[in-house]
């Protein structure tokens, strides 16, 4: 499995990888940064992730098991936080393309309306 993913990164090159790192992130961290509260990020901008990006639902723990409850049945997975840090964390590894994080933030936008 490492093999394939340094043969990956090696054909796409770093460049390519980092870039496309920076604008998925870009994308959902500009979501949440305009999601007036509703969902929020708690790292300083200076601090945040490319790869894996907490964030909170209301800091409501009863609407984030909601959440993630029904992220799930959507086929959005693995989106629960550290278990020492708790809320959600959505991880945008370089498997993970850009369309996985619009289904992301589109589902984001209907839970949102539903609650």
């Amino acid at each position: 499995m490492a093999g394939l993913n340094l043969s990956f990164m090696r054909e796409r090159g770093m460049a390519a990888i980092q870039a496309e790192a920076v604008h998925k992130s870009k994308i959902f961290y500009d979501y949440l940064d305009n999601a007036d509260g509703y969902y929020f990020n708690p790292v300083e901008p200076k601090y945040r992730s490319c790869m894996n990006i907490p964030f909170r639902v209301k800091a409501d723990e009863e609407l984030e098991k909601k959440f993630l409850t029904e992220a799930g049945a959507a086929g959005l997975i693995d989106l629960k936080g550290h278990r020492s840090v708790g809320g959600c964390r959505a991880s945008l590894y370089n498997a993970m393309p850009e369309e996985g994080v619009h289904a992301l933030t589109d589902f984001m936008t209907a839970f949102r309306e539903r609650n």
